[in-house]
């Protein structure tokens, strides 16, 4: 009888623990460089579609699943001439997806291999990998 009952308080404060624990959510951001679009996904529900600028002749994105290594809220190229890179999500070496000023290219080929975005998609994508964790975080680009 009293296995049962201690059995039944672990049962009750693993429930209660499972709710106050942070909510996860699985964040994947897809990169067709073809069609120089990017769409961003929540635990499989779709959730954003935009477009982006890879990497011009001679300047190539890399292809495959990523991570984030690092992020910046603010970043500046020491390798192009000081370039702004605002909200980088750095994935692999020094290729990011950052913010860009020059959102004419954008939905064209048009960086030095980094994935441009519009500054405030850029934020966006920023704040919601900041809050749902680098590790949660996958980074397709095809």
């Amino acid at each position: 009888m009293k296995f049962a009952i201690v059995k039944g308080l672990i049962a009750a404060a693993a429930i209660v623990i499972s709710g106050w624990a942070p909510a996860r959510a699985d964040v994947l951001v897809q990169i067709d460089k073809s069609s120089q679009r990017m769409s961003v996904s929540v635990d499989g529900a779709p959730r954003y579609n935009w477009p982006v600028s890879t990497g011009r002749g001679g300047y190539g994105t890399p292809s495959g699943v990523f991570h984030p290594q690092s992020m910046a809220r603010l970043h500046f190229s020491r390798k192009y001439y000081n370039s702004p890179m605002p909200h980088s999500i750095f994935f692999h070496y020094g290729f990011a997806i950052h913010g860009t000023n020059d959102i004419s290219q954008l939905g064209g080929p048009a960086s030095h291999g980094c994935v441009r975005l519009h500054p405030s998609h850029a934020a966006a994508l920023f704040s919601l990998v900041q809050r749902n964790g680098a590790r949660n975080t996958r980074i397709e680009i095809n």
